[in-house]
């Protein structure tokens, strides 16, 4: 039998998974390391914890698991995007890593946008300034830390970080390089006109490779701390997102998945180049060659039904306790007594500002239509509503660009949700499905080693022969037209209330 390994950087911890080439899996182990914050909304890591969560990890799992290392046939990183790593000459760490989830580059977004042009911008990298991205992260460091950008030979991002300390390569893969704000999107190629103008010299970077394309060999020092083989593969990889597409099968036109953690995401994939002038979404390469994904990123999904939870569901959280359950079952035990529309009770999912489709970060929650005759149950209802109505709103930018969704993945906490995945279905129209696996990006970076490693001809096929779904929810009619209602008086809100936002957030 032949055997691949993904391995999964995330912020907080590492998980490598070992699979068989069909997918299943033999052993897994997951480290935790710190997140520092020196300031407020500020957010860097140790990049010598990444390494050594990842080599700890590789050669648990290879002890654990008992397999002859000479089978096993690649290894994937998938990996958090946007951090930034700089190495000096010899290959050394500068300074902790600014994370994606970092926010202080606001000036030097402003500094992009000026120096490259709003909509050319756009037009390159598929994607306006961004404080999460790592071109805003390069120039803060050159005007607040000068003598470690002089210092700096080599950027990486988190998971290349990886892959050159197992193989002394510098190498990226299309995927990651997306999300750097550096990359020409439409040709999968560094942009000189973007560096050029930024005054970032090429050099820095590394050499550019498609997901499943092989990277380098695990050398004889690395080989020996992860417990793997010297000469062992190492291919491209992916971000989290495109790795999680790979693991659910998201390989082909008209799949989409959503996620329903604490952000909320709707990812769709797309063999034609499609970007939005308004830099509502995302277009990112994706990892299968020559393809892409858009992808609209809510910010407070998940979060709001936990802000609710946290807030107002005590007794539930109790009663599960008790019980040994989730208190989000009990939850949707209790918004299933609601009917759709909870009554007309609608709720803004805007804890956190907003991304899709309003680019807002003074818009925050509400409650529209409450009344004296409204439970707590109602409450629940609403919020659970509200969140499916932001993720519709990502969808219908997606068919705005001509992208096409007939067939839609549930991922993610909320996606555990029988109720949440039925209004999903009912709200979007179209079928709704889980995947078996529970591994993610980290079977999305084996599926890409097998690939790289010629177990499998492509990633379609290789997808086509590991992953495998449950049966779909589909939509009720009746259901749908209901919410229809609702969905639209939902669309009306923000623009009545956007002027009011603004203004309250001067207070």
């Amino acid at each position: 039998m032949e055997y691949v390994i993904g391995v999964d950087l995330g912020t907080s911890g590492t998980k490598t998974v070992l699979f068989d080439v069909c997918g299943n899996v033999l052993a897994s182990k997951t480290i935790e390391y710190p997140l520092y914050q020196p300031e407020n909304g500020w957010a860097e890591q140790d990049p010598a914890d990444w390494w050594r969560a990842a080599s700890q990890s590789m050669k648990e799992v290879v002890a654990k698991s008992g397999v002859n290392k000479a089978d096993i046939k690649g290894i994937g990183i998938s990996g958090q995007m946007h951090g930034l790593v700089m190495l000096d000459k010899a290959g050394n760490v500068l300074r902790r890593s600014i994370i994606w989830c970092d926010q202080r580059t606001g000036a030097e977004c402003d500094e992009i946008t000026a120096k490259v042009g709003k909509e050319r911008l756009i037009e390159i990298t598929a994607n306006p300034a961004l404080t999460g991205f790592t071109a805003s992260k390069i120039l803060w460091v050159r005007n607040h830390e000068p003598e470690v950008y002089e210092k700096c030979a080599h950027i990486l991002l988190p998971k290349d970080f990886v892959r050159y300390m197992l193989t002394g390569e510098f190498a990226t893969e299309v995927s990651d390089a997306s999300g750097m704000q550096l990359l020409d999107v439409p040709n999968r190629k560094w942009s000189s006109e973007v560096l050029e103008k930024l005054g970032i010299d090429s050099s820095l970077l590394a050499k550019v490779y498609e997901s499943p394309e092989i990277t380098g060999k695990v050398t004889a020092k690395a080989a020996e701390l992860c417990g793997v083989a010297e000469g062992t593969v190492v291919v491209g990889g992916a971000g989290d997102n495109a790795a999680a597409a790979v693991g659910t099968g998201t390989v082909v036109d008209g799949r989409a998945f959503t996620t329903l953690g604490t952000s909320g995401v709707v990812f769709a994939h797309t063999s034609k180049l499609s970007i939005d002038p308004k830099g509502r979404v995302h277009t990112f390469c994706c990892a299968v060659p020559n393809a892409w994904h858009v992808m609209g990123v809510t910010q407070a999904a998940g979060l709001s039904l936990k802000w609710f939870r946290d807030n107002f569901c005590s007794s539930e959280m109790t009663t599960a306790a008790g019980m040994k359950v989730d208190p989000y079952y009990l939850m949707d035990k209790q918004a299933e007594k609601i009917p759709i529309g909870a009554d007309r009770l609608l709720y803004m999912p805007y804890l956190m500002g907003e991304r899709t489709p309003h680019l807002d970060p003074d818009c925050r929650g509400a409650f529209i239509g409450l009344s004296a005759m409204h439970t707590r149950q109602h409450l629940l209802r609403a919020v659970m509503e509200g969140v499916v109505y932001s993720q519709r709103d990502s969808v219908e930018v997606l068919r705005s660009m001509g992208v096409q969704i007939g067939d839609m993945l549930a991922c993610g906490g909320g996606g555990t949700s029988p109720l949440w995945r039925q209004m999903l279905a009912d709200v979007y129209g179209c079928p709704v499905k889980t995947v078996k696996s529970k591994e993610g990006p980290a079977l999305g970076v084996a599926i890409l080693a097998a690939v790289g490693t010629g177990v499998y001809k492509s990633v379609e096929e290789a997808c086509k022969e590991v992953i495998k779904l449950n049966e779909p929810q589909n939509p009720i009619a009746e259901n749908s037209k209901e919410y229809e209602k609702f969905y639209q008086m939902y669309t009306k809100l923000y623009p009545a209330l956007r002027d009011s936002y603004k203004t309250l957030a001067t207070l």
